[in-house]
């Protein structure tokens, strides 16, 4: 059974949230509907994101790494969401895996949302029903558009290609190939619902830095000489292990 999924490089996820633009852009415009902030600039922001980025400091400093993590729907093989919901709405595709909600038989009590694990399940103020990540589906099966742009619109807005799509179940497809050779994960597999969403780690990268490096040039103590500025003239590093 075709099972299609997104797996995203960890390694070369900038943080830049153009899948989070352009998922919005084109959501708001398809099927799902307005997707409206409601009050995007107040205390307490609302808003409805099928796909965010969570980006989090990691270490001790000087050794510390910023990452940043895209989240959405997982489309699991064993969805939790589904078997809670008290009108059908909430149901996995079997013709693909995707997951989707029936608008029409949703009745916004949000059960759904308890029952994910990965709290990805959002709740439309407006229409009052619940919303989540669609894989684009009203998009990857238009065949008014050129083959190579069926695709999810997080995926073809990502500059790094950190983003890819397909099907996990063909042990040829790309996203397979990338999940074997890889190392790719399921995130928080404990919870028994077989994520078909994988993650690819990052790669460490050793970086030796000179100490003085670590003094930025703008320090106002620099400049009134109670710091050596930094030696500009020399490599950043010494070498660079990938």
């Amino acid at each position: 059974m075709t099972q299609l999924a997104l797996v995203i490089d960890l390694n070369v996820c900038v943080g830049c949230h153009a899948c989070v633009t352009n998922c919005k852009e084109w959501n708001t415009s398809g099927i799902a509907g307005p997707l409206v902030d409601m009050n995007p600039y107040g205390a307490d922001p609302t808003g409805t994101f099928f796909n965010r980025v969570q980006t989090y400091e990691a270490g001790e400093f000087p050794k510390t790494e910023t990452l940043h993590f895209p989240k959405s729907c997982l489309h699991c093989e064993e969805p939790p969401c589904v078997p809670v919901c008290p009108t059908g709405a909430s149901f996995k595709r079997a013709e693909d895996g995707i997951v989707l909600v029936d608008y029409d038989k949703c009745i916004g009590c949000k059960y759904c949302s308890w029952a994910c694990p990965y709290g990805v399940r959002e709740f439309d103020e407006q229409q009052k029903v619940m919303k989540k990540c669609t894989l684009c589906v009203d998009r990857i099966y238009d065949a008014s558009l050129p083959e190579k742009e069926r695709k999810p619109a997080c995926v073809l807005a990502c500059p790094t290609s950190a983003r890819l799509f397909g099907d996990v179940h063909d042990p040829e497809s790309e996203v397979s190939v990338a999940i074997r050779e890889r190392g790719g994960y399921q995130l928080m597999p404990e919870w028994g619902s077989k994520p078909s969403n994988h993650y690819l780690p990052r790669r460490k990268t050793n970086i030796r830095i000179h100490e003085d490096e670590l003094v930025r040039a703008d320090n106002p103590l620099v400049k009134e000489g109670h710091l050596p500025k930094p030696a500009l003239d020399e490599p950043s590093f010494d070498d660079v292990m990938f």
